[in-house]
This record gives structure tokens, C-alpha cells and sequence, in this order.
């Protein structure tokens, strides 16, 4: 049976929010400066990040539009135009969970691109028992949100190490992929295995994520993370000149603050409900997005970092965020950073170096 997902779950400029010819929901005419505090972005088909129908209208819609991706025989074009407008209505209104908590997980893996699960396989998997890396992954789980009493309540952390150590052994059979846990992946997991209906589809969907989104950010030396850390450097210089020179003319340097934010993808920064609305947005659009998130939070306490004279007691640990007005700055910034860096932005989560 032919589904609603994309050709693939890996993130290009195709799938990006950026300016024609890429089909996208960049704002256009390009912004001319740099540096600014950005405004309230629109998508292309000029809806706004706020609510624009009731939870109860936007739940029917989004049904209605997983239930006609999952036709047989669809054309490809419009299983195509399907995947638009449901990232589309994700920017716009964001999912409401809240009228049908199955609308996440269903939409997470159809932008995964997870259609088969099996269930024996992970089960061999765990009746393994602990794996080569498994004192490595313990000594993370047992702190995973663990002041979060909702998530302690629905995840337990023999459920992150049975996960994780499924992962290992999986991946250990494929060499080519160089993967085996690394820190934060205890942290990546935890959404998966919060919002999933079952062990098995959140080992799925995580295994999809970690594969084929971001396998530079769980390399042996975390390569993908210290190039987005980088990146984050250079679109921060770019974007906001003067922030910039401010942290640094106090030994502030994306690597000190930032990269607990760009490795867990902003998992580390409660609350939790608003890390799923922005893991919402970066599946649907690309986890690269998560660098301008990043300094999109900054923006938010802009003035209080440049009137500080110790910033790094502010970017210590970054303030609970609101995941709309982020993903609002964030598509702002997008506007002004030049081609050549955005390309690198895009593909530093996958590519090879």
C-alpha cells in the first residue's frame, strides 16, 4: 500500500524553507540586511505561525490527509504535493495533539519514511542483552529528563537501554554506517520512545532518524556536531555582527555554549512539550534547521545578553523556549544567509566531511 512520505527522510535544500527556484516556504523578496530583529515570517501560501482554526478543524484536516495518503496506486506528483501541504500545515498551526494524540507519531513516520516494523527482529535484538557500549549507555540513561515527571511516569530507563542497546547491536551488522552510541543519543531517543505507541515503532522511527537525518551527529568523534557547532559560529558572525563580537569579546564561543543545544537537538532545553513542537518542524523541514533555532533562541534575550557583562551566566543554561516564536525567527534568519553557507548548513548533519 503506497503511503504519504517523502522519497527520502534525509534533508535537502529541496525540502528546505528557502527562496524559488527551490520549492519552499522561504519568505520572499530576499531581506537586503542582516543583523536585524527579525518579524513574524509567512509561509507561501501567506498563513501565519499563529492558530488559524480550531484544534478540532485541524485535527479532522490532518486525518483526512493521512487517510488519502494511504490510497494504493497513488501518482507519484500528488503523493508529492500531499507531503507539501502537510509540512505546510505543520509550519502553519503546528500539530494538535492535543485533539488526537496519534497524529504525532503517525506524521513522525511518514516524514521517517517507517513503514515496515518488525517486531521479531527487535526482539532478537534485546534477547541479546547488553551490548559492547552498554556501561557507556548506562551511565546516561539513568539522568534522561529525569526531572521531567511526565516523561519518568511513560518512559521508564530500562526502556532507553533495552532501545539503545538494540540500536548497537543493529548496527554493528553494518559496518558501513560506523555507528555505536555515543553522548546525547540518550537524549535523541527520548522523544521517540515518549510519543510512540509502542517500543518497536519508536525503535523504528529513532533507527530512521539516527540513519538517515543526522549519522554525522553520532560518529565516534561527533563530527557532525562539531561542524554544526562551527556553523553556528559562522551564521551568528553573519546574521548579527555585533552579538557576535559582544560574545566574544568575552570568550564566548558557540563550542562552550551551544553545543549541548546543537547535539541533543535542543532536547536538553525544557520544556518537553515545546522540544516536540520543534522536532515537529525540524523533521518536516530538516534537523540543519536546528542551528538557526539555536541562535533564534538567542535572539529572544538578544538584549540581555548584550547588556550583560557575563553572557555566559545567561547561556549556561538557555531559557525555556516557546517553539512557534522560534521556528518564527528561525525561518527569518534563513533569508539572509548566503547560498553557499546554507548548502553547508543543510548537509553538514549527513555528509561525510
Amino acid at each position: 500500500m503506497a503511503s504519504l512520505k517523502p522519497l527520502s527522510p534525509r534533508p535537502s535544500p529541496r525540502n528546505s524553507p528557502r527562496a524559488s527556484p527551490r520549492p519552499s516556504l522561504r519568505p520572499s523578496p530576499r531581506s537586503t540586511h542582516s543583523g536585524s530583529l527579525p518579524g513574524t515570517p509567512r509561509s507561501s501560501s501567506g498563513v501565519t505561525l499563529s492558530a488559524s482554526a480550531s484544534a478540532r478543524g485541524r485535527a479532522s484536516t490532518f486525518n483526512k490527509l493521512l487517510k488519502n495518503g494511504q490510497t494504493a496506486h497513488r501518482d507519484p506528483d500528488a503523493v508529492k504535493e500531499d507531503l507539501k501541504r502537510l509540512r505546510g500545515m505543520i509550519l502553519a498551526d503546528g500539530i494538535p495533539v492535543e485533539m488526537d494524540p496519534t497524529l504525532r507519531p503517525r506524521i513522525w513516520k511518514i516524514l521517517l519514511q517507517v513503514g515496515r516494523v518488525d517486531g521479531e527482529e527487535y526482539l532478537n535484538l534485546v534477547r541479546r542483552g547488553p551490548c559492547r557500549l552498554s556501561e557507556k549507555i548506562r551511565n546516561d540513561t539513568f539522568r534522561t529528563f529525569a526531572s521531567n515527571r511526565v516523561f519518568t511516569e511513560r518512559v521508564r530507563e530500562s526502556m532507553l537501554v533495552r532501545l539503545l542497546d538494540a540500536f548497537v547491536w543493529r548496527n554493528d551488522e553494518h559496518h558501513e554506517l560506523n555507528i555505536g552510541y555515543v553522548q546525547g543519543m540518550n537524549a535523541l531517543v527520548a522523544p521517540f520512545l515518549f510519543i510512540m505507541p509502542s517500543e518497536i515503532e519508536a525503535f523504528y522511527a529513532f533507527s530512521a532518524f539516527i540513519e538517515h537525518c543526522c549519522p554525522q551527529y553520532v560518529q565516534k568523534n561527533l563530527d557532525g556536531v562539531h561542524r554544526g557547532v562551527d556553523l553556528l559560529e559562522r551564521c551568528l558572525e553573519h546574521l548579527d555582527p555585533e552579538l557576535y563580537t559582544h560574545l566574544h569579546s568575552k570568550g564566548l564561543v558557540a563550542k562552550i555554549y551551544a553545543f549541548p543545544s546543537v547535539l541533543t537537538l535542543c532536547a536538553c532545553t525544557p520544556p518537553l512539550n515545546q522540544v516536540l513542537q520543534l522536532w515537529d518542524f525540524l523533521l518536516a523541514y530538516g534537523v540543519h534547521l536546528n542551528i538557526l533555532c539555536v541562535i533564534a533562541q538567542m535572539v529572544v534575550i538578544r538584549q540581555d545578553l548584550l547588556s550583560s557583562e557575563r553572557p555566559n551566566t545567561l547561556l549556561r543554561k538557555f531559557p525555556e523556549f516557546n517553539a512557534k516564536e522560534v521556528c518564527a525567527i528561525a525561518l527569518t534568519l534563513v533569508r539572509d544567509i548566503p547560498d553557499e553557507l546554507y548548502e553547508e548548513l543543510v548537509r553538514h548533519p549527513w555528509e561525510k566531511t
